[in-house]
């Protein structure tokens, strides 16, 4: 399993980023996907999950009604609207897919990670 995050970059507070993440070697249709986030020296935080076709989603308290999680099963993609950005959105953000079956919050249930994309939001 491959995947290729996409669409970080450095914003200003309350502008928006719309992040990507292509999986291949994998048949995605298949898979529930999460998106995570880790700071240097912290623990990998768990942001957003999104089932298989879509219809169901979650979010962290932290980023509900900011950030939408969607994906095209078509272009094996997820992708992670990030609305209104604050300066303690500022992390790396990875997406993968669910394929142990802890809660979805929890990083057990996912074994494979990309590279992530780097998010700097400044004040």
């Amino acid at each position: 399993v491959q995947l290729q995050a996409s669409g970080g970059g450095l914003v200003e507070a309350g502008d928006s980023l719309r992040l990507s993440c292509v999986a291949s070697a994998i048949l995605f249709y298949n898979y529930a996907f999460a998106w995570f986030r880790q700071a240097p020296g912290k623990e990998r935080e768990f942001v957003t999950y999104i089932n298989w076709n879509g219809e169901l989603t979650y979010y962290s308290d932290s980023v509900k009604g900011r950030f939408t999680v969607s994906r095209d099963n078509a272009k094996n993609t997820v992708f992670l609207q990030m609305n209104n950005l604050k300066p303690e959105d500022t992390t790396v953000y990875y997406c993968s897919p669910r394929d142990r079956n802890y809660d979805y919050t929890d990083l057990r249930s996912y074994t494979y990670w990309g590279q992530g994309t780097q998010v700097t939001v400044s004040s």
